[in-house]
């Protein structure tokens, strides 16, 4: 099946069997943004939204959303992450919020979803927190940015 490790010899979904494969560090970024009117940015950057915070309830979405990876995406392994750390960073040039997910374990397959998987949810609760001012918003350019360890070692995206 051309390489795609997902399926079996007979084009069957399965789960990647790891058990054989060496216990390493690894670690993965990923980034994303959340597009929204100046008006809206500057509700969330001045802490007027009426939910709250909406940075640091988004940056906790984000480390939840990494944990619970495995739950969410039928084929990905449940792995003890030792460390997700996110940054939630206003960009007034686009304007929105940037967010960024780093993501390590010490196992045998990598982090690449749970980073991917906690950038996605940062920005859907940037999302609920302020839909109420702004139904516009656009979540966009959810990557992987960096991933390093393992059998296939180190990916960079192109900036």
């Amino acid at each position: 099946m051309s390489g795609l490790t997902h399926f079996d010899n007979e084009g069957k979904a399965h789960m990647v069997d790891v058990s054989e494969k060496a216990v390493t560090s690894r670690v993965a970024v990923a980034e994303g943004y959340i597009r929204m009117s100046a008006k809206t940015l500057d509700i969330i950057t001045k802490g007027t939204a009426k939910k709250g915070d909406v940075l640091g309830v988004a940056q906790l979405a984000g480390i939840m959303g990494a944990k619970k990876t495995a739950d969410l995406i039928p084929l990905c392994h449940p792995l003890p992450i030792t460390k997700v750390a996110l940054t939630l960073a206003p960009d007034a040039a686009r304007p929105g919020i940037r967010v960024e997910a780093t993501v390590k374990t010490t196992g045998q397959t990598g982090v690449e979803m749970e980073a991917l998987t906690a950038v996605t949810t940062a920005c859907l609760t940037v999302y609920d927190m302020v839909k109420a001012v702004e139904k516009g918003m656009v979540i966009e350019d959810i990557r992987l940015v960096l991933k390093d360890g393992g059998k296939s070692g180190r990916y960079e995206a192109e900036k």
